[in-house]
């Protein structure tokens, strides 16, 4: 359906929660929904991976390293991801996870692509994993309470989707982009209460979503989605408290503020827009908690 067309047609339903699922099923198209459920339901395969990875990125090339070992060692066996127009180090960093069969690349050019990316990875791949985590090279899964996140993921199967929060980290007053991991470099946080943590991301069962509402959410052609404490979720993430005990996102949003320029320099993957705003550092360099 016509993008227009299913905004007005969802913008009619009240309930928030419900308008937004409308909204991806019917860009989606109805009947392909219908058609995807009843292929999922009569099929058996079994999946290649239990945890994959989705991204789409541009110039992010000196963070991929440590993005990609970060989510190997909490589980993650394979990642997606889609390079809109990079002209850094980007492919040669990911070259030798491509030959290893642990990165499937895709060159993905244009402006505003980043949910055609999210829409193409699952509809491409969805009979190779049981859950797909859907994020950017600043988030950082980090579980709390469990080893790794298919230990987190198991007791929760019965959902189609998982809503994880950020927990947004500042840039610590650094100026200069040093040398190092960004785990290890930043170490200031935000109030984990901070309304801006109320965003999450998603972790789906590809099988039982047929798209992305937006980055943050997912349309589900059946089953619930949760939180991480694993209750059924009844209002947008928005109008939600954060949760951050048992699972959290590390959103290393700015950095230093020269990586904050460089951001600013090479636009959104996203393409929400061709830069980022000057403010956005000031809104997202949060640092009320330094860790030990």
């Amino acid at each position: 359906m016509n993008k227009v067309l299913a905004e007005i047609i969802a913008g009619l339903i009240p309930h928030k929660m419900t308008r937004n699922k409308w909204r991806g099923i019917l860009r989606y198209g109805l009947w392909n929904a219908i058609k995807m459920k009843h292929q999922m339901k009569n099929n058996s395969t079994e999946p290649r991976h239990y945890l994959a990875v989705c991204a789409i990125a541009k110039n992010e090339g000196p963070y991929f390293k440590e993005w990609i070992e970060w989510h190997r060692k909490m589980g993650g066996e394979k990642f997606y991801i889609y390079d809109n127009e990079s002209t850094d180090c980007t492919k040669e960093v990911l070259e030798p996870y491509i030959e290893s069969g642990i990165v499937q690349y895709h060159y993905w050019p244009g402006y505003r692509m980043q949910l055609a990316a999210y829409d193409h990875c699952i509809e491409t791949y969805r009979l190779e994993m049981r859950w797909l985590a859907v994020i950017d090279l600043d988030e950082f899964i980090v579980p709390v309470k469990d080893k790794n996140v298919p230990d987190f993921l198991r007791p929760l199967e019965h959902f189609a989707s998982i809503e994880i929060n950020w927990l947004i980290y500042g840039s610590g007053g650094a100026q200069k982009h040093e040398p190092g991991d960004v785990m290890e470099r930043f170490k200031c946080h935000s109030l984990p209460e901070h309304k801006l943590n109320t965003h999450v991301k998603s972790i789906i069962d590809p099988r039982r979503v047929c798209t992305m509402t937006g980055c943050h959410e997912a349309a589900r052609i059946s089953g619930k989605a949760a939180d991480s404490h694993g209750c059924p979720l009844t209002k947008g993430f928005r109008d939600r408290t954060p949760l951050q005990d048992v699972i959290r996102i590390n959103h290393y949003a700015v950095k230093s503020y020269e990586e904050f320029l460089e951001k600013q320099n090479r636009g959104r993957a996203s393409g929400t827009q061709r830069t980022v705003k000057s403010d956005y550092f000031d809104k997202y360099d949060l640092n009320d908690i330094a860790e030990k």
